[in-house]
């Protein structure tokens, strides 16, 4: 295409956005967009942090681009803890960590030899971030729903497996932060201070309403 013809377009050219290109694009012209993050495609998820926790009692997250994204994807693997406990969540809100009995949440566990219970609380000051309470590896994942949007509740939901042998455990659920305020981060933690590792890969998803 030629110097002349950028984005489709001879002499005036558009303003380029996400959610908003105007022209007749080439290969390079996509690829430069995608760089400079202005090409629109819906559903892609974009890497934005992925951390390794070894031995650990506390795991942040602090730049999650909330303003960016409206629906968030951690992804969790390897993770394991000392001893017997549960990893737990807590949202910041403004910066501020948000340590009140004001989280929700609810959690279904199935189990390979049939067995099951639910795991539930209306008033905790932490949401469930996996509920295996043994030290075997573990791995899922939470989606996080309007954690930039001030007029709306906070929201995750998640599933995950547990190999505690000779059972394999499956758990799925969600949970909320019924305030309406800007998450800004969260923080992961385990319930009774022991460590932790696991690798963890934080997503932003591209989406439109």
């Amino acid at each position: 295409m030629a110097d002349d013809l950028k984005y489709g377009y001879k002499g005036a050219e558009p303003t380029q956005s996400f959610g908003s290109n105007t022209g007749v694009f080439d290969p390079n012209n996509i690829n430069n967009l995608i760089a400079d993050n202005k090409w629109t495609t819906f559903g892609q998820l974009e890497l934005i942090e992925t951390q390794t926790a070894s031995g650990v009692s506390t795991l942040d997250f602090t730049t999650i681009k909330e303003d960016e994204y409206g629906v968030h994807l951690l992804i969790a693997h390897g993770l394991n803890k000392s001893t017997a406990d549960v990893v737990c969540l807590r949202f910041y809100e403004s910066g501020v960590l948000e340590t009140d009995y004001v989280y929700k949440y609810g959690i279904e566990e199935l189990q390979s030899n049939l067995v099951g219970q639910q795991i539930r609380s209306t008033a905790q000051n932490f949401l469930q971030f996996e509920v295996a309470n043994t030290a075997e590896d573990t791995a899922g994942y939470n989606y996080f729903y309007k954690l930039g949007d001030n007029t709306s509740y906070s929201y995750q939901t998640s599933q995950y497996i547990n190999d505690d042998a000779p059972r394999i455990k499956f758990y799925f659920g969600g949970g909320s932060l019924p305030q309406n305020s800007i998450v800004d981060g969260f923080r992961l933690f385990t319930n009774s201070g022991n460590n932790f590792n696991g690798v963890f890969s934080l997503y932003g998803l591209k989406f439109t309403i």
